[in-house]
């Protein structure tokens, strides 16, 4: 009798990443992935620790390819920002995972690329060497934190999102001038949160941005 195929560790990623695809990672569970590949969960077992363990590796691939395609030009704000805009393109391939880069700590290679870029382009900026790795955690926070809001927005069904509107119509358009005047003024320009979310993610990290810039103060 012929025995089971050993699956290499990218060919199990690249299996996850599918997988993950049409599910979330909340429901992702390794005996699932096992029974995708004709194997069972033992087998893989050995190659990652735990569930936490082989998401972690699959976000991590998703960091490699946005570092794949990003090349560090102009000043230090416009590295980062390029940077940033990289990895949300990256993610927003494969939003489900979004969630997990943010939740957990991870020390693949793709996470540490994207650590040392945000760091030297904090060092080109003229900010004293002390303060980098807290000003360097404050825009990771940001930015995984921009990526997963916006991530959760885009796994929405059309039906979800259709019923999602209807009922801000009604909260923001049917708003009682008595109880809520300022919502009921701008009623008509106050967006859902889906909207324009690039220009958001933009603005808000160009803000964060030249917040840092103001506190270094002139050269």
């Amino acid at each position: 009798m012929a025995g089971r195929r050993r699956w290499s560790t990218e060919e199990i990623l690249d299996e996850a990443a599918e997988l993950l695809r049409t599910s979330d990672a909340d429901s992702f569970s390794v005996r699932k992935l096992a029974g995708v590949l004709g194997t069972d969960s033992s087998s893989l077992y050995r190659h990652f620790r735990s569930k936490t363990e082989l998401l972690r590796a699959v976000a991590d691939r998703i960091l490699l390819t946005a570092m794949e395609g990003y090349r560090p030009e102009g000043d230090w704000k416009r590295r980062i920002t390029s940077l940033a805009l990289h990895v949300r393109d990256a993610f927003g391939r494969q939003p489900q995972l979004a969630a997990v880069w943010g939740r957990y700590a991870s020390s693949g290679t793709g996470s540490r690329l994207v650590m040392e870029e945000v760091l030297q382009a904090l060092r080109a900026s003229g900010l004293p060497e002390e303060e980098i790795p807290a000003r360097y955690h404050r825009i990771a926070v940001l930015i995984a934190a921009l990526i997963a809001s916006e991530a959760g927005v885009s796994t929405v069904t059309p039906a979800e999102h259709e019923q999602g509107m209807e009922l801000f119509r009604v909260a923001v358009l049917g708003a009682d001038p008595e109880h809520f005047p300022a919502l009921a003024h701008f009623a008509r320009e106050v967006r859902p949160l889906g909207a324009d979310r690039r220009a958001a993610f933009e603005e808000i990290l160009a803000a964060h941005l030249a917040h840092i810039e103001a506190a270094i103060g002139p050269s």
